[in-house]
Formats: C-alpha cells, structure tokens, sequence
C-alpha cells in the first residue's frame, strides 16, 4: 500500500513559488501569445501567476494552468487551448493517431493529415484531431509546417501535454 501512496505523491505535479505577475507583466505575456497563437488571451480582469514546476514554469489564470514558459518561449497547456481556440500553431492528425497521442506518445509524421505553415522546427504547437477539431496535445515540432505536411516517417511533434496526463489532472 505505501509503494501505491509513494508513486501517487510523484506523479503529481509540484508547483513552487507562485508569484503574482504585476499588469505590465501580464499584457506582454498575453501579447507574445497572441502574436504566436493569432487570438487574444488573458483579460485585465483575471489575475495571472508564474510559478516554478519539475519541467518547466507554469502559467496560472485565476486556479487554472493555462500556460507554460519553456525555454523562455510561452504557450498554452490543453486547458489554455480549449479555452481561448487559438487558430494558429495547429497540427492536425488522423482518427488513428488519436489514442496513441492522448496516452502520451510523440506524434509520428504519417498520422499529420494537415499543419500551420508558419510552424517552424522547434515551435510549440497544439494537436488536434480530423474530425472533431479538438485540442489532444501540445507538443514541440521537430519539422517545419512544410515537412510535417509532407507525412514523413519517423517522430514528428515530442507530445509535452495532453488530455489525461499529470499537468492536465492538476486542474481537476
């Protein structure tokens, strides 16, 4: 039983030194996504934190983590794309695919059916699926907009979140 309860502990995310973000902080950081993502995010009324995780900083919008800053590039989690329905920065993937990439898996090149041509290698980009058009993952592309079109094999987009992991759990 203690080994179920030590494993339960670990796979919850940490959160460390939240830190309120003062109102000029807050409108540069919601104008880099809207350049990035081509829709407008947080409004002035919603208080806005910062604070430090295992993998990366967390972006916090009232209780929910909407956001994450890795390698000082900004983005939003699956709960930050659900919300605010960005229209730029999109891959999307095949039916099949589906399963795989909302337990976790990296995208793999011939399940891209359509992508953003301005994704650029190295982008954060959000996942979705043919049909439904909803938000599966936020990953970080290793092709351009281009190269992911063109279904090449082999790894495509490192999945970073998605629906049903720890980061997406922590706002449950």
């Amino acid at each position: 039983m203690s080994v179920w309860l030590y494993w339960g502990i670990m796979a919850d995310i940490r959160i460390r030194k939240r830190k309120r973000l003062r109102n000029k902080e807050v409108k540069a950081l919601a104008d880099e996504l809207e350049g990035i993502l081509g829709v407008p995010v947080f409004s002035d009324s919603e208080p806005v934190d910062r604070a430090e995780s295992t993998d990366f900083d967390l972006i916090i919008v009232g209780n929910d983590i909407l956001g994450f800053i890795s390698e000082e590039k900004p983005f939003l989690t699956v709960r930050g794309v659900l919300k605010y329905r960005p229209v730029k920065r999109f891959v999307t993937v095949d039916m099949g695919a589906v399963p795989y990439i909302t337990n976790g898996a990296d995208c793999m090149g011939p399940g891209i059916v359509d992508a953003d041509d301005e994704i650029q290698e190295g982008d954060f980009v959000w996942i979705r699926d043919v049909k439904n058009q909803v938000p599966l993952a936020v990953g970080q592309s290793m092709r351009s907009g281009a190269d992911l079109k063109a279904k090449q094999s082999g790894k495509a987009i490192k999945n970073i979140n998605n629906v049903g992991d720890k980061l997406w759990k922590a706002g449950e």
